[in-house]
């Protein structure tokens, strides 16, 4: 895996909390930073410390450690937070592009010393209550983290982790299913052609044809030659095939080491009960040189300029396709003041409508976005800072780059504005203050890259100290003028980097693929393809092989908690208008959220929804640019944000509640300033700026056309379930590929006449206080302040009444759809109804599609036909039941694979207690991830799910039984009516 998901969980600290405790909590922190027990210096559980610090902005206490025997060093966060974090990391910088470092981390959740079982990973998924569980493989890094809130599960998968890190069995079976192989298309067919097959090979294919990804990897090779950043780390599908096994093994030997490992732990768990863990796995490992290589690549003496091809998108103008940035090379890593500063100055130039960046390049309509490397990249050891855009005609790439250099010169002999500043530096203040539910996860993934790159993490969590040294450098001379003229404007190591559609990419990457094929088995004799076909057989063996998994440590039923967690809530109404207070301890913010049902839209002007969303944050008002209004947003809260609100009713899954919800947050001292800039967007919006508009309609365009490449599995599902139900409907028209091809077409036009009259007609019945909901999360000090300004914001609206309207039955039809993509892979999906919320068989279903995940579909769509990934899933409060794969080599397999499931099901005698409970505890897992006080009581704000219809439905998930999940498959699987979609080549 390339990316790790970020999954939220937060421990929250109730506003009824007695101050007495917060203080007593703070000052254990305190104490905790200068105990004698962590004194530098001091050695504990084969550990010596080497630095502690209280991190005031944070309330956290950092100590820096390392293992006394081997090296390895130990990163531990320590902070009130029950949702605990632990990470095992390897430098694994690479020699080529083979794709190794991806290779052995697939591989090496495989089995290993004292878990002897095929995927260890896979089955702990569904045996804890991880809030996260992943691996994934950086530029020159490998990093295997979870986090959890139960102390058992926490160990149990520290153990696992640990094991699989060190002690992997690397098996060559598991090496050729994970990484790649030659095999016969049927393997049970020696008459079917030899192919390349493998789960990174085909999950890279289709990394390489996001066009986004493509550029940017293509970039950072040519900007960094000579150093291992030249390289792939994910693999390219065209070396990856050059990769043996004994290279796999010899790789782990030299860089999965304790010398050359980073651990990282975080919350509120025992330290002493985390390295004692540690230290027993590393006693019998002695001490190596890691290996090294190049990271610092030579100065360019003059400017580069690399052009190459990329493939065409078929859903927007081929003459607006081209891409190019400027880069250039930036500091170092370990200098992580200059960092901080190259980072504000990235923002400065290219984030929001005030930019000059985005007035220049975006505004202009040179493009249609940013390119995907602009903005300030600090992943590699030598830092760098990049500006371009895609969506562009190719003749503009020469005036792309005289206006970037124009804007660097005009920045630097202008400066910058001061209020432009103020408001980054309040950013970075709300963001201290804003506690995300993945709050370690999310410190770990921004440390690493400076970590393995040689700055001390310590430094990098002192953001205060960096804050005041921005200001004092900035009150005594041109700091960021200084900064344009050192790194960008006199900087000979400088990118220009071009990429055009071509045609013939697409079948230029398939001959290539075809040659290496060809000379691959153009030399087999008649032994070499007995043994590729006995190897195809060993395989299917291997993974049809019904296993003893009681190795492996797992939570049980009873460790789900049977009540379901409840939040107080209080409810008023302000001006007649409903709302939903949750008074709880926010750390000084106040979180607003609003929803407006709208049920005067017809269908025709539903495709417009979410473009007048965007348009409320884009356009500006008749009085007011857009650029001024957005330097306030960001001076004074944490953003503005508008979407298409949709929500299926929890006693039928064919009626809807539509309409827009909005939201923000601010510092409690800036409520006025943040009601008052979203009643001035909600009410007086220009929607006949039509520059502005036109700007938003070619950005969309392009941001939802490069995201199907990466999330073709969901617009595949959405697609697929559009025709079942009334939300299926809804949400393929606002975000599924009816919108992608209607945005491209809407980029398309001269005159925007008519779309700007159609946001108009929606402007007219979108936000009416009749058709309103508010929910405010704040501290219980802040309630009153909070209803004074929300009755002023409230009189800014539309007092008029909503017209009635009563909401058309649903009828489904049942029809596949496919879109023709140039990826080289596939996605697939495939929908069938459900029930409702509130209905018996909606949890017997939950459980039916965690079981044909676990035990039938992940085997077959991904470790047999080589698919990324694959398995069904049930929407709880959609309704729908779903199969999906991602980047799929057969598609058509695929689709009667989904068939087999059903049927392996009902042919089954049972499901085993353990099997059944491992499904409960994979949908418990989720269900009770913990929220960030932001999110506490949304359901049933926005859904209308009461706390007595959650316990209900986790009564029922509890008592799910084997024969119910045969009764649902048979029922609502088994000869039923269905949608799919298909996504890629392969119709």
């Amino acid at each position: 895996m390339l990316a790790a998901a970020k999954v939220a969980a937060i421990r929250k600290i109730t506003a009824r909390t007695p101050v007495s405790s917060l203080k007593s909590y703070r000052a254990g922190l305190a104490t905790l930073s200068t105990s004698e027990t962590w004194k530098p210096g001091k050695t504990l559980c084969g550990y010596k410390v080497l630095e502690t610090r209280h991190i005031k902005e944070l309330e956290l206490d950092a100590i820096r450690l390392r293992h006394e025997k081997t090296g390895a060093e130990h990163l531990h966060i320590s902070r009130d937070d029950s949702n605990n974090v632990f990470g095992i990391g390897f430098a694994t910088p690479p020699e080529n592009s083979t794709g190794v470092p991806h290779i052995l981390e697939h591989t090496t959740l495989c089995g290993s010393r004292s878990f002897p079982v095929r995927d260890p990973f896979f089955k702990m998924l569904n045996r804890s209550m991880a809030t996260f569980m992943n691996a994934f493989t950086a530029s020159d890094y490998t990093l295997y983290p979870f986090s959890t809130t139960n102390p058992i599960d926490y160990k149990n998968l520290r153990d696992v982790y640990m094991d699989a890190a060190f002690f992997p069995h690397l098996r060559e079976l598991d090496f050729k299913q994970e990484g790649w192989r030659l095999e016969h298309e049927d393997p049970n067919d020696k008459s079917s052609p030899i192919v390349f097959k493998g789960i990174v090979y085909n999950e890279m294919k289709g990394q390489m044809a996001d066009s986004g990804y493509l550029f940017w990897s293509k970039m950072q090779q040519f900007m960094f030659p000579g150093t291992t950043y030249a390289n792939n780390s994910g693999g390219d599908p065209a070396y990856i095939t050059d990769l043996t096994h004994e290279e796999l093994v010899r790789f782990h030997k030299t860089h999965y080491h304790p010398s050359n490992a980073k651990f990282y732990s975080y919350g509120n768990f025992r330290l002493e009960d985390t390295l004692e863990a540690i230290n027993s796995k590393l006693h019998e490992f002695s001490p190596i040189t890691p290996p090294v290589v190049d990271k610092v690549v030579k100065p360019f003496e003059s400017p580069r300029r690399i052009n190459l091809t990329c493939p065409v998108d078929p859903m927007t103008p081929p003459e607006k396709q081209a891409k190019m940035s400027v880069s250039f090379l930036a500091n170092k890593a370990t200098d992580t003041f200059e960092g901080f500063g190259l980072r504000i100055l990235s923002d400065l130039l290219t984030d929001g409508h005030a930019s000059p960046m985005y007035k220049a390049l975006i505004e202009s309509d040179l493009g249609s976005e940013y390119s995907s490397n602009t903005g300030y990249d600090g992943s590699t050891m030598m830092s760098s800072l990049s500006f371009g855009v895609q969506g562009m005609k190719v003749e503009n790439v020469p005036k792309v780059e005289q206006t970037i250099i124009a804007v660097l010169e005009k920045v630097r002999e202008e400066g910058v504005d001061p209020k432009r500043v103020e408001a980054i530096v309040h950013q970075m203040e709300l963001g201290q203050k804003h506690k995300t539910s993945f709050f370690g996860m999310g410190l770990m993934q921004g440390l690493s890259s400076g970590w393995f790159n040689g700055c001390n993490p310590l430094d990098l969590l002192e953001l205060n100290k960096n804050i005041d040294r921005l200001k004092s450098e900035i009150s005594s001379g041109p700091f960021f003028q200084n900064l344009i003229n050192k790194y960008l404007l006199n900087n000979p190591h400088k990118l220009v980097f071009t990429m055009v559609p071509s045609t013939d990419y697409g079948a230029e990457v398939a001959a290539n693929e075809m040659t290496r094929l060809m000379g691959k088995t153009s030399v087999l004799t008649k032994a070499d393809k007995e043994a590729i076909y006995e190897q195809g057989q060993a395989l299917l063996k291997n993974q049809e092989k019904i296993e003893d998994v009681s190795c492996l440590p797992t939570l049980k039923v009873d460790d789900i908690s049977k009540k379901t967690k409840i939040f107080s809530l209080e409810h008023s109404a302000v001006n007649s208008v409903p709302v939903q207070w949750r008074p709880t301890s926010t750390n000084g913010i106040t979180y607003f959220r609003g929803i407006s049902v709208i049920s005067e839209l017809t269908p025709d002007l539903k495709k417009y929804l979410p473009l007048f969303a965007d348009s409320l944050t884009s356009l500006g008002t008749h009085k007011r640019a857009m650029s001024e209004i957005d330097d306030e947003i960001r001076l004074h809260t944490g953003g503005v944000r508008v979407a298409p609100f949709l929500s299926t009713n929890h006693s039928t899954i064919d009626r809807t509640e539509e309409g827009l919800s909005f939201s923000s947050y601010c510092l409690d001292r800036n409520q006025d300033r943040m009601y008052d800039l979203m009643g001035a967007l909600i009410s007086e919006t220009n929607f006949d700026n039509t520059d502005k508009l036109r700007t938003l309609i070619k950005g969309n365009a392009s941001a939802l056309s490069n995201s199907v490449a990466d999330s073709g599995h969901a617009f595949a599902r959405t697609n697929a379930g559009s025709r079942l139900t009334p939300a299926g409907y809804a949400s393929e028209i606002y975000g599924g590929m009816t919108q992608v091809q209607f945005m491209n077409s809407l980029a398309q036009m001269d005159d925007l006449t008519e779309v700007s009259q159609r946001l108009k007609e929606i402007a007219n019945v979108a936000i009416k206080r009749s058709s309103l909901r508010l929910a405010v999360t704040c501290g219980d000090d802040q309630m009153s302040s909070n209803e004074k300004v929300i009755g002023q914001f409230i009189s800014r609206l539309d007092a008029s009444p909503v017209k009635s309207f009563s909401q058309l039955e649903f009828s489904p039809s049942y029809e596949n759809s496919f879109f023709g993509l140039p990826y080289g892979i596939n996605f697939t999906a495939k929908c069938l109804r459900g029930v409702h919320y509130t209905h018996e068989d909606g949890a017997k279903l939950q459980i039916l599609a965690s079981l044909m995940s676990n035990l039938f579909l992940h085997r077959e769509i991904r470790e047999k036909n080589g698919a990324y990934g694959g398995g069904a899933g049930y929407s709880s409060t959609g309704g729908l039941f779903s199969f999906y794969s991602y980047r799929d080599p057969s598609p058509k397999k695929t689709l009667s694979t989904y068939e087999d499931s059903v049927r392996w099901v009902l042919d089954r005698k049972d499901f085993s207690d353990q099997e059944m409970a491992e499904a409960k505890l994979s949908i418990f897992q989720r269900m009770d991830t913990p929220v960030s006080a932001a999110e506490e009581g949304m359901i049933i704000f926005s859904e209308g799910i009461t706390d007595e219809m959650r316990q209900n439905r986790r009564e029922q998930l509890l008592k799910v039984t084997s024969d119910d999940v045969k009764e649902v498959a048979n029922r609502y699987l088994l000869n039923q009516p269905s949608s799919h979609c298909i996504l890629g080549d392969e119709e």
